[in-house]
């Protein structure tokens, strides 16, 4: 491709290859974020463009209340490893679970990055403890609510991973001791949401890329890109044609949930639930569905509260 004429030894596919990640996965990699895009395979090149450029885009990742589940599925996709594969590709500046530095150092790594003169995106993941003034989530004896507060008007972009960032989360489920809520809600600034809990790493890459190349995308009532999050579960699940017959799975232990039946009457939320998980499948390989287990319909705000309890239709 075009794109790799002329690479100087110090690009970001250079130093890729010395990890072990091919052009070739490389490639790859960026043709499965255009289709998740809806773009063609020509596409790929411009994402490969964004990834590798010269300038590294700055990530500045904060983690507030939350499992650390998102950034977990980030480092643990594969073909090619996205950690080693987005890692050098960014410069991700700033991001609690990832460094290898602690106390001061880290934190003017942070000041450094989100002061820069060339700015910075900031990606959020979790939800932000807002009762008692935000007492109840600290870091670097900062409360979570006045860091977001602080750093995300000074974003190019703020775009949250999962479900606690987007909307709150498990956080902010009943009785939602810590008065949980988005980083949205916390900062009053429109945030581009990957909602899943955890949402599929190539969304979260996805988004990223998206905003590298195209700008802001087109997003839903519940800020998702509409890209990603356009179509129901249901409506792309390998299991439609069942429910259309009326062929349903009335336990998970009957035949009919071997046969692969829908699995609607034993609780699945894909008729009401907006996210491209039957065809950006999690490592490429499943989803709930296809591994007999019905969708919780985590991409939804407030789905612990509303989709539950989970095993149950209605």
């Amino acid at each position: 491709m075009k794109f790799f004429v002329g690479l100087g030894k110090d690009d970001a596919v250079k130093r890729l290859e010395e990890r072990g990640v091919s052009r070739r996965d490389f490639m790859k990699f960026c043709g499965v974020i255009a289709g998740a895009m809806g773009m063609g395979p020509g596409f790929a090149g411009t994402v490969a463009e964004a990834l590798a450029a010269s300038k590294r885009p700055s990530i500045v990742m904060l983690h507030f209340a939350e499992c650390t589940g998102c950034t977990e599925a980030l480092i643990r996709t594969y073909q090619p490893f996205i950690d080693e594969l987005i890692l050098d590709t960014i410069s991700l500046d700033y991001c609690e679970t990832l460094m290898a530095g602690a106390g001061d150092a880290v934190e003017d790594a942070l000041s450094k990055a989100v002061n820069s003169p060339d700015g910075f995106i900031l990606i959020c993941e979790g939800g932000i403890p807002a009762k008692d003034n935000g007492i109840y989530g600290m870091v670097a004896g900062k409360t979570m609510l006045s860091t977001v507060k602080e750093l995300a008007p000074k974003a190019k972009a703020v775009i949250c991973v999962g479900t606690c960032a987007c909307y709150g989360g498990v956080q902010a489920a009943k009785p939602n001791p810590t008065g949980a809520i988005s980083v949205s809600q916390a900062t009053g600034i429109k945030t581009v949401n990957i909602p899943g809990c955890p949402p599929n790493p190539i969304n979260m890459v996805g988004g990223l890329v998206y905003f590298l190349t195209k700008g802001m995308p087109e997003l839903d009532a519940n800020g998702r890109p509409t890209v990603f999050y356009g179509k129901t579960v249901h409506d792309q699940c390998a299991r439609l044609d069942h429910f259309n017959k009326g062929e349903f799975a009335p336990s998970f232990e009957s035949d009919e949930a071997k046969k692969g039946f829908c699995l609607y009457n034993i609780g699945c939320k894909g008729p009401v639930t907006y996210n491209n998980c039957p065809t950006v499948q999690f490592n490429s390989t499943n989803y709930p569905m296809k591994a007999g287990h019905p969708c919780l319909g985590c991409s939804e705000p407030n789905f612990w509260d509303e989709m539950s309890p989970f095993y149950q239709q209605g």
